[in-house]
């Protein structure tokens, strides 16, 4: 049977080629949207984890800084700091912001980070800011150091470059010194979105709450929560329109092969053994498929404008689903391969 099954596949090779290209293509959609949906809260845990703190103290009923815009005195900091449990804390400014790029708007998230060190931004390509006007930027931004925007109504000129660094989706984080934030896009109030510390506090001030980085990379989420599981079913969905290629060239395999099934059946073949044929060319295909599905995800990311990866096991999975989608879609070909009529071998009805 093993033998037949293969002669059978370089028979009808153009109809699996095909077949197996459009799967393929399935499979490394599937993959991508994977992609996607990991990406969304992989940027969010780079940002929150970057931060370094351990806790957050924001104004009461504020779930986060980065959705939520509620400022509190900056002088809040110093008295977080005398907190026991607490080693060290820092003032966080967060706004979100428009910078003009080449006449068109983007929209930007952007750190003010005080002078202890949490929120400065790592792994900078160039220095950190000197002056009032110099800031870092995320390299999504687009923009190499040296080259200048207008944010709000102050003209900075990039001195450093991150990479990854960017929330909901690929908007970038731009960094500068919180007294620089103040004056540019709070005139000069020093007010702040956040105190992050480093230890944990047993109590805070009233008014205030304490929100874990945890809970904070939760609220940065919390936007994307819909697109999230919109992108989710239509994985889900992929994996059907997968199956459905693949079942339906088994299933016109097997009723063009009905008079052999029937030959075999006649000369004593067994009706598990006719399946196993069927179920053998279904895996290959759909095995061939999310190899190959593999390779064009890979080939599809560099085209998006939002930087993700394929998630490694993601990948390894791909095949295994893939034998798993392959004798789900057989099923169709295998009961007509099993309910053909011997008598069909000798002419009959």
């Amino acid at each position: 049977m093993w033998l037949i099954t293969t002669r059978d596949l370089q028979w009808r090779l153009r109809r699996f080629l095909i077949a197996g290209t459009g799967a393929a293509l399935v499979f490394a959609m599937t993959l991508v949207l994977a992609g996607l949906a990991a990406s969304f809260q992989a940027e969010a845990g780079r940002v929150i984890d970057a931060v370094g703190a351990d806790t957050w103290v924001v104004p009461q009923g504020v779930e986060g800084p980065f959705t939520t815009l509620s400022l509190m005195p900056s002088a809040v900091g110093s008295r977080v700091a005398a907190l026991p449990g607490v080693r060290a804390a820092d003032p966080l400014l967060v706004l979100h912001q428009t910078v003009d790029r080449h006449a068109q708007a983007i929209d930007v998230n952007v750190i003010g980070y005080g002078a202890g060190g949490m929120g400065t931004p790592h792994g900078v390509r160039g220095r950190l800011p000197r002056t009032a006007t110099e800031i870092v930027v995320d390299d999504s931004l687009h923009l190499g150091r040296g080259a200048q925007f207008r944010m709000g109504t102050t003209q900075f000129r990039i001195v450093g470059v991150t990479h990854g660094m960017s929330v909901t989706g690929g908007q970038p984080v731009v960094y500068l010194p919180l007294a620089s934030a103040q004056r540019a896009l709070t005139g000069g109030q020093p007010v702040v979105s956040a105190i992050v510390t480093r230890g944990v506090p047993r109590v805070v001030p009233a008014g205030y709450s304490a929100r874990s980085a945890g809970q904070t990379r939760t609220d940065l989420l919390r936007p994307l929560a819909s697109a999230i599981a919109s992108i989710q079913l239509t994985e889900l969905l992929l994996w059907v329109v997968a199956a459905l290629v693949v079942g339906s060239v088994v299933y016109l395999s097997a009723l063009e092969r009905a008079g052999d099934f029937a030959v075999f059946k006649a000369t004593g073949w067994s009706s598990r053994a006719l399946g196993a044929g069927l179920a053998m060319q279904a895996v290959l295909l759909s095995t061939g498929a999310s190899l190959l599905g593999v390779v064009v995800a890979h080939a599809l990311v560099p085209a998006f404008p939002m930087t993700f990866s394929i998630p490694l096991h993601s990948a390894l999975l791909l095949p295994v689903v893939g034998v798993v989608v392959g004798l789900l879609a057989c099923l169709s070909g295998l009961r007509r391969a099993v309910g053909v009529d011997p008598a069909l071998a000798f002419g009959g009805r």
